[in-house]
């Protein structure tokens, strides 16, 4: 039961479509200008840097704050723990990711995966971070970025998991390790055209729009 109230509550906080609010506050549905999605980079490309940042916050806080108020729910079952943040974290994703309200068009989770991660683990954030900021300022891809962290999250709990960092229940590793790739795998499948152009060296180069508010 603590798991599906966990993933409908995450769903719930997802539909907080940052993107979508701002470009409407600004006279624009953001989902029919650049990549058509409402997160944080295609809010950058279209309405410049101070939008990418109100976005990137508003997506990042909706799947931090829920995954940190589990893990003080649930402080005394260190067994479980976290395995119901994942459960939330996972919610949001979904929920940013298709918001039933906008006809399930939504953004790609990237940031929202992001407050999962800090809400999980600083360590890995701070791998995550440090992985991120040197691909994209390398290459300019921020699709290569996100997803190049999707595996390091994946990879991380796997690892870490095993070894029992995170006190986890032995017979719920392996539920643990299924959130961890469904998390994952779902960055990969919201970037599957992303990863079709970086094949083909046509991805899209990060560049902030000068224009907008």
């Amino acid at each position: 039961m603590e798991r599906i109230i966990c993933l409908l509550a995450g769903y719930l906080c997802g539909l907080i479509q940052s993107g979508y609010i701002y470009g409407k506050a600004h006279k624009i549905d953001i989902r029919n200008h650049g990549s058509g999605n409402s997160g944080t980079t295609n809010a950058l490309r279209v309405m410049g840097a101070k939008a990418g940042a109100i976005v990137f916050l508003g997506d990042f806080l909706k799947s931090l704050l829920p995954c940190l108020i589990v893990r003080i729910l649930f402080r005394e079952q260190p067994e479980y723990v976290y395995l119901l943040v994942l459960y939330t974290g996972f919610g949001v994703i979904l929920g940013h990711n298709y918001p039933f309200y906008l006809n399930f068009k939504g953004g790609k989770g990237i940031a929202a995966t992001a407050g999962l991660i800090v809400a999980a683990d600083l360590r890995m954030t701070l791998l995550c971070l440090i992985a991120f900021v040197l691909i994209v300022a390398i290459t300019r891809y921020v699709s290569l970025g996100s997803l190049v962290v999707a595996v390091i999250f994946f990879v991380w709990l796997f690892l870490f998991g095993r070894l029992g960092t995170y006190g986890l229940d032995r017979s719920l590793l392996p539920e643990f390790y299924i959130m961890a790739a469904l998390i994952s795998g779902q960055a990969f499948w919201r970037h599957r055209a992303n990863i079709g152009r970086l094949v083909r060296g046509r991805e899209n180069k990060i560049s902030i729009h000068s224009g907008k508010k």
